[in-house]
């Protein structure tokens, strides 16, 4: 019997997150067919963020997002709908920035103009994570790194986008491929009702809600994470 073929993943990271961000969902996900991790730092517009992406992709893919990469995905399947094969949505949301979000990304921004990016990745650090996990000093390490790799340009680049970013609600009816919506039950900056909101809105999606965890579900409890992405994609591809 002749093997299914492989379908790619394109796997886009959150704000201030590089492709460490799933570093354990990697080789899994390889299994089933080519990864790709997106960049997501060189423009500034959802708009201009999800055409470089599928200028680079195949013409069917996974794709998968979490927090700002979820904002992505919404960008994508608003573009190019008819290329997306299957979608993994983790700890997002669909609604737009709210005012008082847009004003704390502005002065993130300017603390990271005048040098100061560790600051602010030294305050977020305990929202993206669960509270047991606050001391937790190896993931500490690699948030640190990832935002050394992201830099602050492409941070500032990344605030910008997601500050301008539209309301995904009313696009959900239109979303038609299988979905999977994904959140640690710990989430302070997604929580697990924006997660419903998603899924209540895409016809035939479902909730997964990851235990003892909070906005870093793939790097919290990333046995868990992976082994609900693999048997979500091997169903749907």
């Amino acid at each position: 019997m002749a093997e299914p073929p492989l379908m790619p993943t394109i796997l886009i990271p959150g704000l201030l997150a590089s492709p460490r961000l799933y570093a354990e969902q990697i080789p899994e996900l390889w299994r089933l067919g080519p990864v790709t991790v997106a960049t997501h730092t060189r423009d500034d517009s959802m708009g201009a963020i999800a055409r470089r992406i599928l200028a680079g992709a195949p013409s069917q893919f996974a794709l998968a997002g979490l927090s700002m990469g979820g904002y992505v995905c919404f960008e994508i399947l608003r573009q190019a709908p008819e290329r997306v094969a299957s979608l993994v949505l983790l700890d997002t949301s669909a609604r737009p920035d709210a005012p008082e979000q847009s004003e704390g990304r502005r002065s993130q921004i300017e603390l990271a103009r005048s040098g100061r990016l560790g600051e602010v990745a030294d305050t977020l650090f305990p929202r993206l994570v669960h509270a047991r996990r606050w001391g937790d000093e190896s993931l500490r390490r690699i948030w640190r790194a990832m935002v050394q790799e992201v830099g602050a340009e492409g941070f500032i680049n990344q605030q910008t986008a997601i500050m301008g970013r539209p309301d995904s609600r009313p696009g959900l009816g239109a979303i038609r491929c299988p979905t999977l919506v994904m959140v640690g039950d710990s989430d302070l900056l997604t929580p697990p009702e924006r997660a419903e909101e998603i899924a209540s809105g895409i016809a035939g999606a479902r909730v997964s809600v990851i235990r003892d965890s909070g906005h870093f579900s793939t790097l919290e409890q990333p046995a868990a994470v992976t082994k609900s992405m693999v048997e979500f994609l091997k169903r749907s591809g």
